[in-house]
């Protein structure tokens, strides 16, 4: 359904080693930058899934209420991994790696990146 998604910020160096060392934990990389932008993908795909960008308009990034991006995981040892990568890397808890109450296999953890933004990992295949 979507064929991409982008997350603004404010230091886009300080961003990518954030999310260099979270997306790998997942097996996305990075596959394309500039001085505005940086595109992450898994192997083997044909495009970049997730930007992080500073925004077109010049205005300083934020995050939006209720807006949260979801990773797949492969497995919820991934989860933990990604959870463990995104504060080791200054991120912020959002939410510990365990069970969600949306289905009996839905396995995620929570964190906020730098600028605020909301991502997540999920696995939802049973252990």
């Amino acid at each position: 359904m979507l064929l991409y998604t982008t997350v603004g910020s404010n230091d886009l160096a300080r961003a990518g080693r954030f999310y260099d060392r979270v997306l790998a934990t997942l097996g996305f990389h990075r596959a394309r930058e500039d001085a505005s932008e940086i595109g992450y993908m898994a192997e083997g795909d044909v495009r970049c899934r997730f930007w992080v960008v500073t925004p077109f308009d010049g205005k300083p990034a934020h995050f939006g209420n209720g807006v949260t991006i979801a990773f797949e995981a492969p497995n919820r040892a991934a989860v933990a991994a990604f959870h463990a990568a995104a504060l080791a890397e200054g991120g912020t808890d959002e939410g510990q790696p365990g069970l969600r109450p949306f289905h009996a296999n839905f396995y995620a953890a929570f964190a906020r990146d730098h600028d605020g933004n909301k991502i997540v990992a999920v696995c939802e295949r049973a252990e």
